[in-house]
């Protein structure tokens, strides 16, 4: 039997833009199972990416709780959230923010810079992690010599390199084309399906959220319609 690993209560979040104030969340309710893929779709400005960040303890809601992994990060100091997302949460960006002078497995292997692993651990750490995303011929590139493709794969290497409790994608194939996107969200169901890890994912597009388990539809800041998925098989081998 699965147990919560995100449980969020009654989440409110406004912001001021040019004198006004908009209100992104209203009171938003959400549980995610362990070995959920959900993806959260809805319009421009529905609370997506916001409702993210909050999950992830990149931002801090206005009132209500969220507790991820049992740990109530709501309640937490910045330095608290730091180390908090460095063992619980891995990031997956729609610009892979990637450090353009360091190889593949140099950017791979910073996450475990803040863990006390040595230098060599943390190398066979990231060569695993650049093993499992397809990528062990390319350890050595810089982001300048990969294509975007393999750029995002690299990012995802990064995430999973620390054994995350949840991985949080935010549009992970809107810089992508068709068949490179395929192939990330063919990894990212593999990292589900496989290595049961618990994936939480912002998109726009309805092919990638077919992939994911569930769909959940954001409007107004408010929880919509949600919808439950047979995954499509991977379409490509990773």
């Amino acid at each position: 039997m699965t147990s919560p690993i995100v449980s969020v209560h009654n989440l409110t979040k406004s912001y001021s833009r040019g004198g006004e104030t908009m209100r992104v969340l209203d009171g938003l309710n959400l549980q995610m199972d362990e070995g959920d893929f959900i993806a959260l779709m809805g319009p421009s400005g529905s609370g997506k990416t916001t409702l993210l960040n909050m999950v992830g303890g990149l931002d801090r809601p206005d009132q209500g709780d969220i507790d991820v992994a049992g740990d109530p990060i709501a309640e937490m100091s910045g330095a608290e959230l730091a180390h908090w997302r460095a063992r619980t949460v891995g990031f997956v960006f729609q610009g892979f923010n990637l450090i353009p002078v360091l190889t593949a497995l140099e950017n791979v292997e910073l996450p475990l810079k803040l863990t006390k692993l040595s230098g060599k651990e943390r190398r066979e750490h990231a060569k695993y992690a650049l093993q499992l995303v397809g990528l062990t011929d390319r350890m050595h590139h810089r982001p300048s010599q990969l294509s975007g493709g393999q750029e995002q794969r690299v990012a995802i290497a990064r995430a999973v390199v620390t054994d995350p409790k949840l991985i949080l994608a935010d549009e992970p194939t809107g810089d992508l084309d068709r068949t490179s996107a395929s192939q990330v969200l063919d990894l990212l169901a593999k990292l589900n399906t496989e290595l049961k890890k618990t994936i939480l994912m912002v998109t726009h597009d309805p092919h990638a959220a077919e992939r994911a388990r569930t769909i959940v539809h954001l409007d107004k800041g408010q929880l919509g319609r949600i919808e439950r998925n047979a995954p499509a098989p991977a379409a490509a081998r990773i």
